[in-house]
């Protein structure tokens, strides 16, 4: 079905009167109306009723593992779950590659889709906080301070965040909802299918929860 806009249904109605006002000697005055119609700006006519177009989401559709191109990007911003997941990526990600840090992504993403965890990106992040060493992501139940010093890292990991959650599917980890680094071997890492190495991190799927992930 094709959606007019106020200015076109506007025009559509004068066009139908045309024909009545010539018939009835009204002419001059209907040329006056259209001449009138056509100088208000569209905008102000679709405020005037109240139209709002609704924003088109726009979803990217390929993806370049660059901080060049990630510069290109404009500064990200968003809600309580898309801080968590910029901190996130900037404590646990932000020295690895522009690909490490969107399969890291990825991974926090996979969980929130697991019902295996909580349903939400602060609510996977969070997970065992405040027991240390107990926690899902260490740097927030190890005893530390966090403190963002490096402005850039956090700005470009910020917009691989906004990225994912607005669509962005790199396929980088296969379902992985389980990452180490190279430096430690824990024993959970037996019992799980291994997916990808990127960068230093090595990356799992729980093969039970895989239909979920699928869904």
């Amino acid at each position: 079905m094709k959606i007019l806009t106020v200015a076109a249904v506007f025009a559509a109605a004068l066009a139908a009167a045309k024909d009545v006002y010539a018939e009835t000697g009204l002419d001059a005055l209907f040329e006056r109306e259209q001449s009138t119609l056509s100088a208000v700006p569209t905008g102000r006519l679709n405020n005037f009723f109240n139209f709002t177009r609704p924003a088109k989401k726009v979803k990217p559709t390929e993806v370049q593992f660059t901080k060049a191109w990630l510069d290109t990007i404009p500064k990200a911003k968003g809600d309580e779950n898309f801080a968590c997941l910029a901190e996130a990526l900037y404590f646990e990600a932000r020295g690895e590659s522009v690909k490490g840090q969107f399969a890291v992504a990825e991974v926090i993403l996979n969980r929130v889709k697991s019902s295996q965890f909580p349903n939400s990106l602060c609510g996977v992040i969070n997970q065992g906080t405040g027991r240390k060493y107990q926690c899902q992501f260490t740097y927030t139940c190890d005893g530390h301070e966090e403190v963002i010093r490096e402005k850039t890292a956090y700005e470009r990991v910020s917009k691989v965040a906004r990225l994912v959650m607005d669509g962005a599917r790199t396929g980088l980890t296969d379902g992985a909802t389980y990452y180490h680094t190279t430096a430690v071997r824990p024993r959970w890492s037996k019992a799980f299918t291994k997916t990808a190495r990127i960068g230093v991190h090595l990356f799992y799927r729980d093969d039970r929860y895989r239909t979920a992930l699928n869904n």
